[in-house]
């Protein structure tokens, strides 16, 4: 059996139930509801980035972990990196 290295630098690894930045892994709860609840506290605590623990950083993390199991949100993420790759082919040059 071959081990295949996943070339995702960012997203939900869909066959392990990861959160996949870089090379750091979080495994993600079973539950729907607590992924869903994490998700929600993440997007909270996000808002209230200005305080000293908070940070902004949680709101991109919370809506990543939302877009497992939100259709809307996950249809939002994907056009946004769209988006994203649009943006940085043309600021490239590689039309």
């Amino acid at each position: 059996m071959s081990v295949r290295k996943s070339n995702m630098h960012f997203g939900i690894d869909p066959r392990t139930r990861e959160i996949v930045i870089g090379s750091l892994r979080i495994k993600l709860p079973e539950s729907r509801w607590m992924r869903t609840l994490i998700g929600v506290l993440l997007i909270i605590g996000g808002l209230l980035g200005f305080l000293p623990v908070l940070g902004f950083w949680m709101l991109p993390l919370g809506l990543l972990v939302l877009s497992h199991d939100s259709h809307f949100v996950r249809r939002q993420r994907r056009r946004f990196a769209v988006w994203w790759a649009t943006r940085k082919m043309r600021r490239d040059g590689r039309r």
